[in-house]
């Protein structure tokens, strides 16, 4: 084993407990994950670790060291075997579906290891444990070989960037300890490995069980001459040592003022070394300037790595805030708007194309929106396949668009400035991980022109407010007929209005969309920004569209100045729009004629807040109109 004697710890910690604690603060620690098919030994590996470690279940070795009737080999054995019941119980209880995290170490490093599932439908789970590894263990059962899981999780791992691969060939007690039988799976994996860019990986045959090759070298294995899996934990690279290497980023987490004579910018340096008197570069802005100081909870220092919660103070007086990177001056990355990324798709609904997402990245948190997929990648084929969108678990490539420039380096050079995820904005939910391969080339050729004429003078010509009034309903609910009066009444009260009615924009504008999810949530992107364009020309702008999704609603609301967006929600009982049917459309959706019709086989999701509620049983139409222009007049 290669952990210190429990009596050399607790004579160090008698004799110089501050000695003790301050060589445990500076041990380096390495974060790897347990990943493989169902029953291939991971929680019986992590039990076994967390008992030669000697950091848990004290009580039980205490009792083996001073009961001299079970000290041996049979009773370590007996008490390990309960370890490994309890993992199984936990697992039975379905504890471990989700990433168990569990912490030991040695006298020369810490660990945190996750213990990921091995069922397909929880592969999210084990790409929210990868996010963070330094290293993976794939397991392999060696009686069973390399399986589905087994190329599904080291695809995975390669595509999240761990480079320090494990083959751990487990219970090999179960095959005697065959030479053959492991060399065949290292072949195997070797070849699939090759495949899909994996270039080195170290192979250990292991049991978990009987701790062989875990943490001393087993004797059942003579003709194995490498490292136990201890030592290679203890010795391998970590990925801190390697950023360290790169260029400088800090990702800058909040202004620190506790006072008025200090002014500092706090965050964890994600690569790189920073110096005092270095020159760096806050990007966006791009302005510049030099470090005077580096705080830490420690006190000041003269310099900080990758990995170090620092403040950062400026020679100068810039502007500085959350969300924004501090970089060397020389070797600043890059800021874009449209980009090429992966996405590992994490949510029981699938993505919905054209659909507003948040998506953090380091401090970083803006509105995107994703393309159609350029392809799916099935892993175990490695064959690239068409898809409309992403199912849960799906792995794919695809074009997205945020709503302004972020700080970003492609994921294969910067795991904090290229991986983010996406958020659901109307549950809060993570929905995808994701990694930046690129920027768009039309991302940098496409500047905004600066113009002298903005939509204040426009709005001023015209002596009125711009707005949208955003009509929503069901079909046949009474938008356009609304909407058309209260234009005709704004019109004689010398405004500037323009209506866009949504069968009227599929004539022209959106002739090319259908009624799927995907053409429905493109439809609505469309329209909102046009009439953006619109409200920055000072025209008053009403829309008559079903505009069945909350969220694609509340993505036009989020382009436009606060209380410029109106939602008029026509409220129609389905009985009754379908009882009206002044376009025969409920008929023909009854029949099958029409697919994915609202309120028939397509969902119509209502407005929780709106500015506006119309209950067409209740009110006419030409009263909802005066309403309308009164509520519209009073707010301008």
């Amino acid at each position: 084993m290669t952990d210190a004697p429990a009596y050399v710890v607790d004579e160090l910690v008698a004799r110089d407990i501050d000695a003790y604690l301050d060589s445990h603060r500076h041990k380096t620690m390495l974060r790897f994950i347990t990943c493989g098919s169902v029953d291939d030994g991971k929680s019986t590996l992590i039990g076994r670790l967390l008992y030669d470690s000697k950091m848990i279940f004290e009580d039980q070795l205490a009792a083996l060291e001073s009961d001299s009737r079970k000290v041996g080999t049979q009773g370590a054995e007996i008490d390990f075997a309960l370890l490994v019941d309890g993992l199984a119980a936990e697992r039975e209880q379905g504890i471990t579906i989700d990433v168990a995290y569990r912490f030991f170490n040695t006298d020369k490093r810490k660990f945190i290891v996750a213990d990921c599932p091995g069922h397909e439908q929880y592969t999210r789970n084990m790409v929210t444990g990868a996010s963070t590894a330094d290293l993976a263990v794939i397991l392999i059962d060696a009686r069973k070989g390399v399986l589905t899981q087994t190329r599904r999780h080291s695809y995975l791992c390669h595509l999240i960037g761990i480079r320090n691969i494990v083959l751990a060939v487990n219970k090999m007690d179960l095959v005697g300890y065959d030479q053959a039988t492991f060399d065949a799976i290292v072949a195997d994996y070797a070849a699939f490995a090759r495949s899909i860019g994996i270039e080195t990986f170290t192979a250990l045959p292991i049991s978990g069980f009987r701790g062989d090759n875990i943490t001393i070298r087993s004797a059942q294995t003579p003709w194995y001459d490498g490292p136990t899996l201890v030592e290679h934990l203890e010795t391998v690279e970590l990925l801190s040592s390697v950023d360290a290497d790169k260029p400088f980023r800090l990702p800058v987490q909040w202004v620190n003022r506790p006072h008025l004579d200090f002014r500092g910018f706090a965050g964890l340096i994600a690569s790189g070394i920073v110096r005092v008197g270095d020159a760096v570069r806050v990007l966006p802005s791009g302005k510049t300037s030099r470090v005077t100081r580096i705080v830490t909870l420690d006190g000041d220092v003269e310099q900080a790595v990758a990995g170090q919660s620092v403040t950062l103070c400026f020679a100068d007086e810039i502007d500085c805030s959350r969300g924004d990177v501090i970089a060397a001056a020389d070797r600043p990355p890059q800021a874009a708007d449209q980009f090429e990324a992966t996405l590992v798709w994490l949510a029981d609904d699938a993505l919905r194309v054209g659909r507003s997402y948040w998506l953090k990245l380091g401090t970083q948190t803006v509105s995107v929106t994703v393309q159609q997929p350029k392809y799916v990648v099935n892993v175990n084929t490695l064959e690239q396949l068409a898809a409309k969108t992403l199912d849960l678990n799906a792995i794919g490539v695809v074009e997205l668009t945020t709503d302004r420039a972020i700080v970003f380096e492609p994921y294969a050079d910067n795991r904090t400035l290229g991986g983010f995820i996406l958020i659901d904005k109307l549950t809060n939910a993570t929905v995808a991980a994701g990694m930046l391969h690129f920027s768009l080339r039309r991302a940098q050729n496409v500047h905004w022109q600066a113009i002298d004429i903005g939509r204040d003078a426009h709005a001023t010509l015209k002596d009125q407010r711009p707005a949208v009034l955003w009509f929503t309903g069901l079909s046949g609910s009474g938008k356009s007929t609304i909407a058309n009066l209260v234009e005709k009444k704004l019109h004689a009260l010398g405004r500037h209005t323009f209506l866009l009615d949504g069968d009227n924009v599929r004539h022209g504008l959106n002739k090319d969309l259908g009624f799927t999810e995907a053409d429905r949530i493109e439809n609505i992107r469309r329209v909102g920004e046009v009439a953006k364009l619109m409200t920055d020309a000072g025209l008053i702008v009403l829309t008559a569209f079903i505009s069945p999704f909350r969220a694609e609603r509340e993505m036009v609301r989020t382009m436009l100045p606060g209380g410029e967006f109106v939602e008029v929600f026509v409220d129609t009982p389905f009985e009754e729009a379908e009882r009206r049917d002044v376009k025969g459309l409920y008929k023909k959706a009854r029949a099958g004629q029409l697919k994915n019709f609202t309120g028939i086989d397509s969902p119509y999701e209502r407005p929780e807040r709106p500015e506006v509620r119309i209950d067409t049983t209740a009110t006419t139409p030409e009263d909802a109109a005066e309403e309308i222009v009164a509520l519209l007049l009073r707010r301008s």
